[in-house]
């Protein structure tokens, strides 16, 4: 996986929890096209350059519960997908499976900053457009799993 430019001279502003999300994604990336042991992903990514400055505890419990709970937030997200899950990009599935199981695993996130935090990994490591994808689906996977959360910000907004 290569990352843009703008992550070659890490900016001091990234926040550890954020740095985690990227190491995870990155996890989550080799282990969509490797289907290689999470432990053994866990390890090579716990030597990255960078890592001591993530969350290594949320990194922990992303990348584990995410690859755990594979199956069932795939099930979750394929309604809301217009493609076969395995038509997806590996950057675009990784974020989504992150948002996903932040939704349902973290309520103490603002369901606004999970999506933020997907579409912004998914801007930095991905293709031109699937932001925009990945925003959209986590919008709706929010309103389901995150009802009175997501319509009362929304009642606030108008």
């Amino acid at each position: 996986m290569t990352q843009k430019s703008q992550h070659a001279n890490p900016s001091k502003n990234r926040t550890p929890r954020h740095r985690a999300r990227e190491f995870a994604l990155q996890g989550l990336y080799q282990w969509l096209i490797s289907n290689e042991d999470s432990g053994v992903i866990d390890a090579h990514i716990r030597q990255a350059h960078g890592f001591d400055k993530a969350d290594a505890e949320h990194f922990n419990t992303l990348l584990h519960g995410a690859i755990r709970d594979a199956a069932e937030l795939r099930r979750e997200l394929t309604p809301l997908i217009d493609r076969p899950l395995n038509l997806l990009s590996p950057i675009e599935h990784a974020a989504l499976l992150i948002g996903a199981y932040e939704l349902k695993h973290h309520i103490e996130i603002p369901y606004k900053v999970v999506i933020n935090e997907a579409v912004e990994l998914t801007k930095s490591f991905g293709g031109a457009e699937g932001h925009r994808y990945v925003n959209g689906v986590l919008d709706k996977l929010a309103l389901q799993l995150r009802g009175p959360e997501t319509n009362a910000a929304r009642g606030a907004q108008e």
